[in-house]
């Protein structure tokens, strides 16, 4: 799948003409992601997400958002995960993920918990109660780091980043260990599907939960990211951008380490816990 674009630009500057030039954009389209459940003799299929993302590491994206709303909880609940084609022009753009005829799903909780997001976040304590009634339990964990690795962590992240290299307009997600090795990167143009992408492939490896581990992100932090890092158990979440009001309340629940504004070597500390940056 293609995860950039060529398009013809006229590039326009103060003191010169217009001028034509090439110019690569970060591809965006949706997917839907459907369900098949149900016993051996009663199969059945569901819809119950579309996103618009950048193509790539599909199978991951799925997986991840299934992950993170409590849909499936192992690798073994799974039979296959594959594109499927309903039409010529959905080609690529369905993903189907085949579920174990014992697994149970929790529709209502599924359609309460839903959430409108924005690339802003989530609004209301509501929300926060919604994610307690999954993630009951604040994180432990013996995860430390040193502050002069969390400042090198952005220069390690930009240097992965192929596609972010040619359009600029990707975000990131990164998963690394306390000595700062960086042990996967995922880009998309959303930044919750890059971190979907990035928990994805934790779960599909078998690495879950990750209290081990922190996550670094390319933007901004809002709820959504924090809460989908709860549930992959990450205790230390880190930033380029600022946190939101509500995830920094998240964080606090949850027992997360919340770093936000991670560049320029400086840094700060949403949320200073037990497990802390030092």
């Amino acid at each position: 799948m293609l995860t950039v674009a060529p398009v013809t630009i006229q590039k326009v500057t103060q003191s010169h003409e217009p001028l034509e030039h090439s110019d690569l954009l970060a591809v965006e389209e949706p997917l839907e992601i459907r369900l098949g459940f149900g016993p051996v003799d009663d199969r059945q299929q569901r819809s119950v997400a579309v996103t618009m993302r950048t193509p790539g590491h599909d199978e991951e994206l799925a997986l991840g958002f299934l992950f993170t709303e409590n849909i499936i909880q192992n690798p073994s609940q799974l039979i296959s995960v594959r594109h499927c084609v309903t039409n010529s022009e959905k080609k690529g753009n369905v993903l189907r993920v085949e579920l174990q005829p014992d697994v149970e799903i929790d529709w209502q909780r599924l359609e309460r918990h839903s959430y409108t997001a924005s690339s802003c976040g989530i609004c209301g304590k509501a929300s926060i109660e919604a994610v307690q009634t999954v993630c009951r339990a604040p994180l432990s964990s013996g995860f430390s780091i040193n502050a002069d690795i969390i400042h090198g962590l952005p220069e390690k992240l930009r240097e992965t980043q192929r596609t972010f290299a040619y359009t600029g307009g990707l975000h990131a997600a990164a998963l690394f260990d306390e000595t700062g090795q960086l042990m996967l990167v995922r880009e998309d143009i959303g930044r919750h599907n890059a971190l979907d992408k990035l928990i994805g492939a934790a779960f599909w490896q078998g690495w879950l939960p990750l209290s081990r581990y922190g996550v670094l992100v390319s933007g901004r932090v809002a709820f959504e990211l924090v809460q989908k890092c709860w549930m992959a158990g990450v205790p230390l979440l880190a930033a380029v951008g600022a946190p939101s009001s509500l995830a920094v309340d998240l964080a606090k629940e949850a027992g997360m380490t919340l770093l936000g504004f991670v560049r320029d070597n400086r840094f700060n500390n949403y949320t200073p816990t037990a497990i802390s940056a030092s």
